[in-house]
Order: C-alpha cells, then sequence, then structure tokens
C-alpha cells in the first residue's frame, strides 16, 4: 500500500506542513472562541476550575490529516479519521449520547477494516473493528489533563514513525510523522497548565488513526499485532483497567467519573504538568521496549511483555494503595 521508493520532497515537508496548519488552525479558533459551545465548562470528570477553549482538535486533525494526504496511501484513514472528527465536533457541541456516538464509532471501524486492510474473515474483521473502536474511546477517556493526549500522540505516533522507517516503508513513517508534528502543534499550547484542549473532535479521530494505522502496519508486516498496544500501552492499561472495575462495580460506565489512575494521581496531589511528565516517561518505555522487541523470538517477547505488565501492576497498585489511605473505606 505504502511506495517503498525515496518520498518527494512534498512529502518530506509534509510533517513540517501539518505542524504549521495545527499551530495557525488552533492558534486562530482559541481566539476566537468566544461562543460557550466552544468552552469546556468544568463537570463532575474535570480536573480544571474555569472554562477553557475544547476547539484544539479542530486544529491538530486538519493539521495531521493534510499532511497524510500529501504523504499519499492513506486516503481511508484520512478520511474516516475526518468523519469522526465532524461527528465528534456535534458532540462537542450539543452532546450525543453514547447510543448515538459509539454504535457510529463502531460503523467507521468497521468499514476501514473492510475498505483498508487485508482480509480477515468475518470474525476476525469484527474483532479489529472493535479494537479499533476501544481505542478512539479509551483515547477519550484518557484526554482528561493537561498535556497528556497530546503528548501521548508525539510518543506513539513517533514510534510508528521510527519502526515504519526501520521497517523500510519511508511513506508510512512520514504518514505517522505527519500525526506526531501535528500533536507537538497542539502540545504548543496544551502543555500545562493548558490554555486550549482538544475536545472529542480531536481525540476521538486520534484514537482512532492510532488503531487504524497500528493495524496496518501490522498487517503491512512492519511489526506484530500486539506492537500498537504496548506502544500506547499506558493509556490503553489505564482505561481497560478503569472500565473494568466499573463494570465489575456495577456502575454505570457512560457517566462522567474521576476514577482513571492519572486523574487520581492528580487528585492525591500531583500537579498536571508532573503527572504528564509521568505518563511521557511510562510511553516512552513502552516505545522502547516495543521497538526492541519487534525481531526478538517470541520467548524472548512473551517474557519482556511480561515484564511490562508486571511494572504496570505495580504502578497501579501503588497509586491504588495511596488511594485507599486517602479515602478510606
Amino acid at each position: 500500500m505504502y511506495a517503498l521508493t525515496r518520498p518527494s520532497y512534498a512529502a518530506l515537508l509534509a510533517p513540517v506542513l501539518a505542524f504549521a496548519v495545527s499551530i495557525a488552525l488552533i492558534r486562530l479558533l482559541a481566539l476566537r472562541a468566544r461562543r460557550d459551545w466552544f468552552l469546556d465548562h468544568p463537570n463532575e470528570r474535570s480536573l480544571h476550575s474555569t472554562p477553557v477553549p475544547r476547539t484544539g482538535g479542530v486544529g491538530l486533525i486538519p493539521g495531521a490529516l493534510l499532511g497524510m494526504l500529501i504523504v499519499g496511501g492513506a486516503t481511508w484513514a484520512v478520511l474516516f479519521a475526518l468523519a469522526l472528527m465532524l461527528l465528534s465536533l456535534v458532540d462537542d457541541w450539543k452532546g450525543l449520547s453514547a447510543a448515538v456516538r459509539l454504535p457510529l464509532h463502531l460503523v467507521a471501524a468497521g468499514s476501514f477494516v473492510l475498505l483498508a486492510l487485508s482480509s480477515q474473515g468475518w470474525l476476525g474483521a469484527a474483532l479489529l473493528a472493535v479494537a479499533i473502536g476501544w481505542m478512539a474511546n479509551l483515547y477519550n477517556f484518557m484526554d482528561g489533563s493537561d498535556g497528556m493526549a497530546g503528548g501521548m500522540a508525539l510518543i506513539g505516533f513517533s514510534v510508528y514513525a521510527l519502526a515504519a522507517a526501520a521497517g523500510e516503508a519511508p511513506a508510512f513513517a512520514l504518514v505517522n510523522l505527519c500525526v506526531a508534528a501535528a500533536a507537538l502543534g497542539f502540545l504548543a499550547f496544551n502543555f500545562p497548565p493548558a490554555r486550549v484542549f482538544m475536545g472529542d473532535a480531536g481525540s476521538i479521530p486520534l484514537g482512532f488513526l492510532a488503531g487504524a494505522l497500528g493495524l496496518q502496519g501490522w498487517t503491512q508486516d512492519l511489526w506484530p499485532l500486539w506492537f500498537p498496544l504496548v506502544v500506547f500501552g499506558p493509556f490503553v492499561a489505564d482505561a481497560s483497567v478503569t472500565l473494568l472495575r466499573r463494570v465489575l462495580s456495577g456502575e454505570r460506565v457512560w457517566r462522567p467519573h474521576r476514577t482513571h489512575y492519572y486523574q487520581r494521581m492528580i487528585l492525591l496531589g500531583w500537579t498536571h504538568r508532573r503527572t504528564a511528565l509521568t505518563e511521557y516517561a511510562m510511553m516512552l518505555g513502552s516505545g522502547l521496549v516495543a521497538l526492541l522487541l519487534i525481531h526478538q523470538p517470541a520467548s524472548v517477547q512473551v517474557l519482556a511483555l511480561a515484564g511490562l505488565a508486571f511494572g504496570y501492576l505495580v504502578a497501579g497498585w501503588m497509586v491504588d494503595t495511596r488511594w485507599r489511605r486517602r479515602t478510606p473505606a
């Protein structure tokens, strides 16, 4: 799908354009975010206390998608990410119910799998569609603290780009680098203290791209199926464990909450900056492990991934222990 020949000069400049467009649009929209529906007002899920413009995604995503189109080879990913951005922009504006938006997320994910990935059979296609849909939504769940989602995108898609370049797929590397560059532009406004949030219009398509491009790399034999999960491991682990814990406790999982590990860290007294930098360190560690393991024997991969999972468990246990001491039953 992606040419292995040397990319054109225009393609090489695509990440620079993605960064510039992201910066320009976010600055323009943030300055004009005067109406109430452009603002993120604090609620029971929030960790901020004053309204903040949530227009960052409407700059980040167009910047990334424009760069991807210039590179070429990712047309379906661009189209469905754009559709999800528009749907999520309506959600930011009007507040769509989960019964409306979740099926549409799965339709977009399923359509992408059928149109863009090699044949996986009906069961395989359904599982991959659910995986992409879950990645889109968990990215949204984890977008609740300054610098988190933008920083994870910068690191995660950069790791994708490095792996693709090592696998002699320069065009696919540039596609991922465009997303990372646009995320860097967004971070200029979102790193703590944040002046702009990305909103659902940014987090949902960004999560979709993390899943979609991760699976494209797998179908092109650039990396194993576990690779995207490990690259975005801190997000996947936090969101998945939190959801499972809420399901087991009988909570209404679609209701806003502040029980993710990163939220608990802030409620325990950590600053947004300290939390973001800690998550970045975990993400960089996960990305490095993933890169080093790609071409290792299966036995080495299993042992290393088990060690990484154990590290996540220890980190979660430490946060849970401090949380119980703060809020005894």
